[in-house]
């Protein structure tokens, strides 16, 4: 497969990035949230350089369809100084209680300040960041307990800031997703078009299959295996992704006439079964990266 740079950066993004760095004296807390399967390609390195010192509570949403063995790591690896991590699930529920008590450790001195100037029950003011698609709105509005957040199973639907109150005591200042202008790592690139966090329309769906056949082989293989009835994945180890990509065609029936693989069928089934986790819990990033 021929290298390119994978871009995909709508001109919103660029107005986006503005609107954080304006919006950020507004704000207490930034709330980052990432796809728990991909936390490494789905954190915006821009967002980092914007916030600063700022702090930070960082979650890795979607973890019901992440490993959690890997989750666990990233859970260490992204707690460090002002910042904490947890997992969370709005399908689930799970981490969702943690958030209000994450805040609070985080921000105590802040809040020992406000009750020194007699300002007790102001409301902390969380914005929330995020790559498209990572499941933003639908977890503000579980916070929320509402649903003004606008919620669609593709990128880029969240285009303009909108602040939500809650009944935590916190204020969330909901921003649209953001991504960063070149992914100069493929690999980045292919993780965030597997996941849906850029649309499907920027890469070929067949590569986009491709890319993942490539991470269940070397990562999942027996979850590979098991979904497609494809036997011992080693009987395989010479054949490209292309061909085992189109044995999951064939094992699927997924012919057209002439007894042909129906690869648009089949890369279309491939990706909605791992994004909907039919193919088990799986990250495809790794701790190292």
């Amino acid at each position: 497969m021929p290298s390119q740079i994978i871009q995909w950066f709508p001109g919103h993004m660029a107005k986006t990035r503005r609107m954080i760095s304006e919006n950020l004296k507004q704000v207490d807390v930034v709330i980052e949230i990432l796809d728990a399967r991909i936390p490494y390609s789905s954190h915006n390195p821009e967002i980092m350089k914007i916030i600063e010192s700022k702090p930070m509570i960082t979650l890795l949403n979607k973890a019901s369809l992440a490993d959690p063995e890997k989750t666990t790591l990233f859970v260490k690896k992204y707690t460090a100084g002002n910042r904490v991590c947890i997992a969370t699930d709005c399908i689930t529920g799970e981490g969702l209680n943690k958030i209000s008590p994450q805040i609070k450790v985080l921000m105590a001195e802040k809040l020992k300040r406000f009750e020194e100037k007699g300002m007790i029950g102001r409301k902390l003011r969380a914005m929330v960041v995020g790559i498209p698609n990572v499941g933003k709105s639908s977890l503000i509005n579980k916070i929320s307990g509402n649903k003004k957040a606008k919620v669609e199973n593709r990128p880029g639907v969240t285009l303009d800031k909108q602040w939500v109150s809650t009944s935590l005591g916190r204020d969330l200042l909901d921003m649209p997703g953001v991504l960063w202008p070149k992914f100069n790592d493929r690999t980045v690139g292919e993780n965030l078009a597997i996941t849906g966090a850029i649309k499907d329309t920027i890469l070929e769906i067949e590569t986009i299959s491709l890319a993942l056949v490539s991470r269940m082989r070397a990562l999942y293989p027996s979850l590979l295996s098991d979904r497609y009835k494809l036997g011992n994945m080693e009987q395989y180890s010479k054949m490209s992704d292309y061909d085992i990509f189109r044995l999951i065609g064939k094992k699927r029936g997924f012919l057209v006439s002439g007894g042909e693989i129906n690869e648009e069928r089949t890369a279309n089934v491939l990706l909605d079964e791992f994004r909907s986790g039919k193919l088990g819990r799986i990250t495809i990033d790794r701790v190292n990266e």
